[in-house]
């Protein structure tokens, strides 16, 4: 017998968790990666005016044909409905439905020191791309010698609150591997770059 049941009727316990949304971790293929490396060579108008932080470059791209998002994007979208919820229900279109669409892509080139913070995005859905990630960038070298219980250098952080209103953040700490890797998340979750 279990002894955190004694004395309890343990067929009268009901375990209730609530439903929460989340977000999807994709690793880009190599001709995934080589259509947005021609479209990063192609970029076009500065984007920073949009920015929250401080960063280098913000360049906005151009997705030839909409490749990527019929290839990549629109496909998550499906994951995303299947796993968690659809989130385009909670956009407010009248009796109206619309087609999904990516209404903007854009580039942004960090260095060190630059950041941008706490943030969120208008849309329905959002993602991130590491395309590259210097070796002397990464989380551990950035990290190493600070004595904290939280570093945050070389992170991508989500950031929500839980059932008891209190916040919390889930900590993508980048190396040099995460080059491809794709998060693709509800655009009102905040989210940071440190």
């Amino acid at each position: 017998m279990n002894n955190s049941l004694k004395g309890v009727n343990s067929k009268e316990i009901k375990i209730y968790s609530p439903p929460n949304s989340g977000w999807i971790e994709y690793k880009l293929n190599s001709q995934e990666m080589d259509y947005v490396w021609r479209c990063i060579d192609n970029r076009k108008k500065d984007m920073r005016d949009g920015l929250a932080g401080n960063i280098t470059e913000s360049k906005k791209l151009i997705d030839h044909g909409d490749w990527f998002w019929l290839n990549v994007v629109k496909p998550l979208t499906n994951v995303y409905a299947e796993q968690f919820t659809i989130m385009g229900n909670f956009v407010p279109t009248g009796n109206y439905t619309h087609p999904y669409f990516m209404k903007s892509w854009w580039v942004n080139y960090q260095k060190k020191h630059e950041f941008n913070p706490m943030h969120s995005h208008d849309g329905v859905y959002s993602y991130v791309i590491w395309m590259k990630i210097p070796e002397g960038i990464s989380c551990k070298k950035q990290n190493q010698g600070y004595i904290t219980n939280s570093p945050m250098k070389a992170t991508f952080q989500m950031s929500y609150v839980n059932i008891l209103g209190q916040p919390e953040g889930f900590k993508f700490e980048l190396e040099p591997e995460d080059e491809g890797r794709m998060i693709f998340f509800p655009s009102r979750l905040y989210h940071a770059v440190y």
